[in-house]
C-alpha cells in the first residue's frame, strides 16, 4: 500500500490518496481511520462539556 499527497482541491476533497493491491482493503482502512476520528471528536466534546460544567 502506498500513500501520497496530491494538490489540495477547493471543494475540500482529500489532498491525499491511497493505493494498494486490494481496493477493498484501502476502503476498510480509511473507514477505520474515519471511525477513530469520529470517536476522538466525540471524546473531545465530552471533555469540553465536563470542563465547562
Amino acid at each position: 500500500m502506498s500513500f501520497k499527497f496530491t494538490n489540495p482541491r477547493p471543494n475540500n476533497e482529500p489532498s491525499f490518496s491511497f493505493t494498494g493491491p486490494n481496493p477493498a482493503d484501502v476502503e476498510e482502512r480509511l473507514q477505520a481511520i474515519t471511525d477513530m476520528a469520529h470517536e476522538i471528536l466525540r471524546l473531545a466534546a465530552e471533555l469540553r462539556r465536563q470542563i465547562s460544567d
